[in-house]
């Protein structure tokens, strides 16, 4: 715990945490500090003005990172018939139905996205206690419930990530890896922002975004400039 302790401390040297960091200096800082031993995840972490206990204040939506997240996603796909092997041919970890359903209920989930075709949403529905949780029910508005299985596999594949605010108004999600070049990072933060940004509901007034941060998964967190990241946009 005390060699832990002293690594912590030294992350956070030459780090201010009252600072507002544009986004290229605090790419460097946190890449810097992402010392661990293995390829650090790069979060992001989005303080919005919103009340998502109330329904018209909801954000959610999808984003294609252009350079993908880093990660190797496995996909489960609810199908049948021609549309399971599609599923299978695009690439899917996981193909099934009435099985899948099975052993998805006992809490045997061996996929990290789910995906299903709107003839299985019946089914899949019956498993919102399993996987409303962990954020992975499939839904139309960020694509997880298509007849395009296929594509919907490649987006996933691809550096497709999914956000939802959570209930204390935070929207957070890993945009790449600290093997990422400088370039890369600065091109999926300024990508999730914008997504972000234009996925703001009508009813929520004020503030949009009150904090936006970045860090590694064991490195200090950096505040970040919004108008670094979205050149004033905002």
């Amino acid at each position: 715990m005390a060699k832990l302790a002293k690594r912590i401390a030294k992350n956070r040297e030459g780090v201010d945490r009252q600072k507002f960091y544009g986004l290229e200096e605090a790419v460097k800082l946190v890449k810097e500090r992402a010392n661990a031993k293995f390829n650090e995840t790069i979060e992001i972490a989005m303080n919005l003005g919103v009340d998502p206990r109330h329904s018209d204040q909801m954000v959610r939506g999808v984003v294609n990172l252009p350079n993908g997240t880093g990660r190797n996603l496995r996909v489960g796909v609810f199908a049948k018939g021609p549309k399971a092997e599609e599923a299978k041919k695009a690439g899917a970890d996981v193909v099934g139905a009435e099985e899948l359903f099975e052993i998805v209920n006992k809490g045997q989930i061996d996929f990290d996205r789910c995906i299903a075709t709107p003839d299985m949403m019946g089914l899949v529905g019956r498993l919102g206690k399993v996987l409303g949780p962990r954020g992975m029910m499939p839904n139309p508005k960020v694509g997880t419930v298509t007849m395009d299985v296929a594509g919907a596999i490649k987006a996933a594949k691809g550096g497709a990530v999914e956000f939802r605010v959570e209930k204390a108004g935070i929207v957070q999600a890993g945009v790449g890896k600290a093997s990422f070049s400088d370039e890369q990072l600065n091109q999926n933060i300024k990508a999730f922002v914008d997504a972000v940004i234009k996925a703001k509901p009508p009813a929520a007034k004020g503030t949009y975004v009150k904090k936006l941060s970045i860090s590694s998964s064991m490195g200090p967190g950096l505040k970040l400039d919004l108008a670094s990241v979205t050149g004033g946009a905002a």
